[in-house]
């Protein structure tokens, strides 16, 4: 299915991963010039991308980027039972087979790429990092899923419970959290968008996802100095749903040389959706700036590649004639 409006053309496709699962994918393409680089969205819990996530999409492609979406199994119009996280790791594999699968196109080749991850999905852009160092030109993070706030896990003792429950009865639906719409959207208009998607899951955590999402939040927080590729991490003041104070920590102890970490005071969790207009619109103006600058540095290497290849070109033609 493809859709074109205001310079922006928007496709769907299914694909089918190792496991004989059907994935939906979407893409939002600029119409009428060649991308300034490609941008991967890892969409967070419980969402998908065509509808959640397509703000960000429009977006992007608007400031001129080929912008990439697939719903994880068990996530939006994708297969598997909804809001199932059987095993992350399958997950993180499914994003990078696709995601790659684009960067390798022909025209794509010598493109940024670039992954942008809304908490949980800022865990997978972290771990898609880790899966391949020096494969991806940088990372953006939203609100990322380095840590689970505390106030949003059950107590240690309900923890370790739920974790032998999980080998047990994995898909039951009982993890006790506090609504995550009420805690992650300030925009009572995006909170009732999200009640009434039906690609959307409502229903407490699934025990075996839940404990999954538990161990990876873990795993991060302990590896954050494995962290090597340029990124931004946005993240709001009032976030109780992922801790900020883990994105400083993140910011502070990556071994990237260009990191940056922009705080917004009185902003809540869902950054790029549920805010007030004024709110999203800076949001954005810093991504698209942080996206910019590196895409057009590259642009400048690239057109000094290409003079320096054109001037060893014409010294030999040069030789050759004299010769």
């Amino acid at each position: 299915m493809a859709k074109s409006n205001e310079n922006i053309r928007y496709e769907e496709e299914y694909i089918t991963n190792s496991r004989g699962m059907k994935l939906f994918t979407c893409r939002w393409l600029p119409q009428n010039t060649p991308p300034k680089a490609l941008i991967f969205l890892c969409h967070g819990y419980a969402v998908e991308c065509s509808i959640t996530m397509r703000e960000t999409g429009i977006r992007l492609a608007k400031a001129g980027y080929a912008v990439y979406g697939m719903d994880y199994e068990g996530h939006g119009k994708s297969s598997g039972l909804q809001g199932y996280i059987p095993n992350f790791d399958d997950l993180v594999g499914d994003c990078s087979t696709y995601f790659m699968s684009v960067c390798e196109k022909h025209e794509n080749k010598k493109k940024l790429r670039f992954l942008l991850g809304e908490s949980m999905g800022g865990a997978v852009a972290l771990l898609l990092h880790r899966k391949e160092p020096t494969y991806w030109s940088g990372a953006i993070l939203v609100a990322p899923m380095c840590k689970i706030a505390d106030e949003m896990k059950p107590n240690p003792i309900m923890i370790n419970i739920l974790r032998k429950l999980s080998n047990i009865v994995p898909k039951w639906k009982i993890v006790p959290t506090q609504d995550v719409i009420d805690k992650a959207y300030k925009s009572e208009e995006k909170r009732k968008e999200i009640r009434s998607n039906p690609y959307c899951y409502k229903g407490k955590p699934r025990l075996k996802t839940g404990h999954e999402l538990l161990m990876v939040s873990l795993d991060i927080e302990k590896n954050l100095n494995q962290v090597s590729l340029p990124f931004l991490i946005v993240h709001g003041g009032d976030d109780t749903v992922t801790d900020p104070s883990v994105s400083k920590l993140l910011h502070e102890s990556a071994s990237s040389r260009d990191k940056a970490f922009k705080l917004y005071p009185g902003m809540w969790h869902a950054l790029t959706s549920g805010e007030p207009p004024e709110n999203t619109e800076l949001v954005f103006s810093d991504i698209t700036a942080w996206l910019d600058e590196r895409a057009a540095a590259a642009a400048v290497g690239d057109l000094r590649s290409e003079m320096e290849q054109k001037a060893k070109h014409d010294a030999i033609h040069d030789k050759e004639i004299a010769n």
